[in-house]
């Protein structure tokens, strides 16, 4: 394969850029390499040599389903560059996972479709591969023959079991490494343990935002390295896998290979993609950011919704902080937004990368976590305490409770796919109250929060349920019939915060709209 100077030109990318304005706020640049921080080696070497028989730098997109602003894939490219070799791009779909339906496997590809675009206007191709990411990256990876394979992170069970087995199988001349591009500081360089709440996450986050919360360098554009059509003749034909380069995927095809669930329809009040994505962003801080310190009203349309995004990667939240930095105030906004988007949402990935084997069981939430149990034993204490009303699986799932707030909430998630924030705390609970054990009721939150709502499947949604219903990154309260010390939210509380009867009563108007378009 012969090789050609590298020569860098600007970034030319089709999608919206939210406009910088570093100068303003001082914001640290750095415009060389990407973070060697971010950055741990899976197996192979831990220095990659090109100098053997290797074709290109291979990037397998995970979680972080974009091309702008990914460390991830800016890691890719720089080795890729220092190597003179072609790189692509390789997204592995599996036909079912957990309880995604084809709500959220229809937002994923169409974001994903823009990604292939995004990555055909810089000359790089992308190659969405159908079947398990055990065998069809092994088997890609194979064909290729990259001198570098480079992943984005995830702490969830499912993505490390892959990334392992993965690993086991590619020639041990080959380097695999991860790159965090989902968190703003990677989550081994926050902290070494499990942290037991956002106080002692927040210092640690903060002592290294200075090093972390920088500019992101630009994607090279075109890349220097064309790819080169012959690596990959066969790989289409492969029995476990199939794949295409941009911009010939057939998306229909892909969609109707899906295992998945077609009950549950998508949305459209949301538009999938980075394009789309980086607009909400916009319009969010631009229109509505004011009304960020009233977001626990959900009559009040004060939340950022950009949790669907972040989930699928299709904008970084180091983005968002970049942008809200140079907000305004707001009264306070800012500094809201900033601890929910940083300290918060890092504080779930932390819990789920020291723990992951345990952090959706009951029974699993607490190794090295909590040194007394008194989440556990509380909910021990009460587990038989008399429940004045018991729910099977199907009456949460249609919203038919004596609540008319529960049912609101569970209708607005099956319906419109996101619930609001604030209320999926009192819906955790009451499913904790109206259900025979905790055990059950940490089941039955994570299975609708993962079959309905667009961010599901996510360490926020998990943390969530947990801390809700466990008392995970929480304090004792006064003791209670069945909740024990966990604390308590009711009805009460609820109607003397927001219009419990406004809110109903749109959201019994948005189903009757959703289903009279079916």
């Amino acid at each position: 394969m012969s090789k050609r100077s590298s020569s860098s030109s600007s970034s030319s990318s089709s999608t919206k850029r939210v406009k910088l304005e570093k100068d303003l706020l001082n914001i640290k640049v750095d415009e060389s390499k990407v973070d060697r921080s971010r950055v741990r080696l899976l197996s192979g070497p831990s220095e990659p040599n090109p100098k053997t028989a290797t074709e290109c730098v291979v990037y397998w997109m995970s979680r972080d389903q974009r091309m702008n602003d990914n460390w991830a894939f800016l890691y890719a490219q720089e080795r890729a560059i220092e190597f003179q070799l072609p790189l692509c791009v390789a997204f592995s779909v599996v036909p079912r996972f957990l309880e995604a339906t084809i709500r959220q496997f229809g937002f994923m590809l169409k974001g994903l479709k823009e990604v292939e675009s995004s990555l055909n206007n810089v000359g790089i191709p992308f190659f969405l591969l159908t079947g398990h990411p055990t065998e069809t990256i092994p088997a890609f990876v194979q064909e290729v023959k990259p001198a570098l394979v480079v992943t984005d992170y995830s702490p969830l069970r499912v993505g490390r079991e892959w990334k392992d087995q993965v690993g086991s199988k590619l020639s041990p001349e080959i380097s695999f490494v991860e790159v965090d591009a989902h968190n703003i500081v990677p989550v081994w360089e926050a902290s070494s343990k499990i942290e037991y709440a956002a106080r002692t996450i927040r210092p640690k986050i903060n002592k290294k935002l200075d090093r972390y919360l920088v500019e992101f360098p630009p994607v090279v554009s075109p890349h220097p390295y064309p790819w080169i059509s012959s690596l990959t003749t066969t790989c289409s034909s492969s029995s476990s896998s199939s794949s295409s380069s941009s911009p010939s995927t057939n998306w229909d095809a892909v969609i109707a290979s899906l295992q998945v669930n077609r009950d549950v329809p998508e949305v459209d009040w949301i538009i999938p993609g980075e394009s789309a994505a980086i607009d909400s962003l916009s319009e969010f801080l631009n229109k509505r950011f004011k009304l960020y310190e009233k977001r626990n009203d959900p009559n009040v349309n004060g939340c950022s919704n950009l949790s669907p995004y972040l989930h699928f990667g299709q904008i970084s939240a180091q983005r968002c902080a970049l942008e809200a930095k140079k907000a305004p105030s707001m009264n306070g906004a800012r500094d809201s937004f900033l601890e929910e988007l940083i300290i918060r949402r890092e504080l779930t990935d932390n819990y789920c990368h020291y723990n992951p084997h345990g952090y959706d069981q009951l029974g699993g939430l607490y190794p090295q976590y909590d040194n007394d149990g008194w989440a556990q034993k509380s909910l021990r204490l009460h587990q038989n305490d008399k429940r004045e009303y018991i729910y099977s699986r199907d009456q949460f799932e249609k919203g038919q409770t004596h609540d008319d707030l529960w049912n609101a909430c569970q209708l607005e998630m099956v319906h419109h796919g996101k619930m609001h924030g604030f209320l999926r705390m009192y819906w955790a609970k009451k499913i904790l109250e109206w259900t025979p054990s905790p055990e059950e009721a940490l089941q039955v939150a994570i299975w609708l929060n993962d079959k309905y709502e667009l961010d599901g499947r996510d360490p926020n949604g998990y943390v969530g349920c947990a801390w809700a219903i466990a008392g995970l990154h929480d304090q004792g309260w006064r003791e209670r019939e069945v909740f024990g010390k966990i604390r308590y939210m009711n009805y009460k509380g609820c109607s003397r915060k927001f219009s419990i009867p406004k809110y109903v009563s749109r959201i019994s108007k948005m189903v009757k709209a959703v289903l009279a378009k079916k």
